[in-house]
């Protein structure tokens, strides 16, 4: 069993960004000093009211304070980035972090994003799963020739490779079941998302088993299931606190687009009271414990990734958090499930 922070680096526009950064190494530094085992960061553009640290860029920051924890991208929009360049900036990530880079990716769903770089969004998946083979045989053969939407490659080499062989663990964020299969279908680990429902993920993960297992692929060593997660000493203490900032965050998603990647019986458009059910995880240590336990059990994960930040928190309320997990959480997991 393994743990992971989510470092939310989304803060309103205007804000001082490199006092936010400094409180994101924080977080980092206290992360490993509570026993996390990794720390995850994602990637958006052109996100109003978001102002966002470049993913790569800030990746390679943070793996300064990471010590051995693990570093992942949670995630890149691999469909959005030319192949060539982003099979380097991985490789170099994975020497940065001494072979202990996560290769996260996903698809996106925003259109503005897909509009900004050129991709239709109409061929996304097709572009998404062209760029990753692509990426894969970059690293593991000495002479690729391909042609493919918005690059060409004659007898190509990338000298650098990753330090993981053949390369980092490649996770792939899936919310809707077609993204779901695709994963399966390619053999590597999906990520699941924040945002569904624990009937909507169980439905999810017998079709991402027998997917699996159609294609002959199996069961890969990491299975992580990301969560919101705020963890005070009471129940009434966490709701209170978290509440805000994620009925706020989730208003966001909404007008962004994001329901609209997941299955049509899972909305986010919903009161804050319906939209937390068998979502969200809050509350003191019992509580908070008792709720990743449904997941451990009816999932079966074994990689738990918590963001605890939300648009506009104040660091001391986030390290409370983090500190909380790492003195009562990790080390319940860690005791029941093993240690790595």
């Amino acid at each position: 069993m393994q743990f992971g922070l989510f470092l939310s680096c989304q803060h309103p526009m205007g804000e001082d960004m490199t006092r936010r950064l400094d409180e994101h190494l924080e977080q980092t530094r206290v992360a490993r000093e509570a026993g996390f085992d990794a720390v995850f960061y994602g990637e958006h553009f052109l996100m109003p009211p978001y102002q966002m640290l470049h993913e790569v860029t800030f990746l390679a920051r943070v793996a300064a304070e990471a010590g051995d924890m693990k570093v992942g991208s949670g995630i890149l929009l691999a469909a959005l980035h030319n192949p060539v360049e982003l099979a380097d900036m991985v490789a170099t990530l994975d020497v940065i972090t001494k072979g202990r880079f996560i290769f996260g990716v996903g698809l996106g769903y925003r259109e503005a994003e897909f509009d900004a770089f050129g991709v239709p969004k109409s061929q996304g998946a097709k572009i998404f799963e062209e760029r990753l083979a692509i990426i894969k045989r970059l690293w593991t053969e000495d002479n690729v020739t391909y042609e493919g939407y918005g690059f060409k490659l004659v007898n190509a080499t990338a000298p650098l490779k990753p330090v993981q062989k053949p390369y980092p663990p490649i996770w792939i964020a899936a919310n809707n079941h077609k993204a779901i299969q695709r994963a399966a279908r390619l053999g590597h680990a999906w990520y699941m998302n924040p945002h569904a429902k624990l009937s909507i993920l169980q439905e999810q993960w017998a079709l991402y088993k027998k997917t699996l297992a159609e294609y002959g692929n199996p069961l890969p060593e990491h299975l992580p299931l990301m969560k919101e997660l705020y963890i005070a000493e009471s129940d009434a203490e966490a709701e209170e606190i978290a509440r805000p900032f994620i009925e706020q965050k989730y208003k966001v998603y909404v007008q962004h687009g994001q329901d609209k990647a997941l299955p049509k019986t899972d909305a986010l458009d919903l009161p804050y009271e319906e939209l937390k059910q068998d979502r969200f995880v809050l509350g003191g240590p019992e509580q908070v414990i008792a709720s990743l336990e449904r997941y451990v059990r009816e999932l079966g994960v074994n990689f738990l990734i918590f963001r605890v930040q939300w648009h506009g928190m104040d660091q001391d309320l986030t390290l409370r958090a983090i500190r909380l997990v790492g003195k009562h959480v990790i080390p319940y997991f860690k005791d029941k499930y093993g240690r790595d």
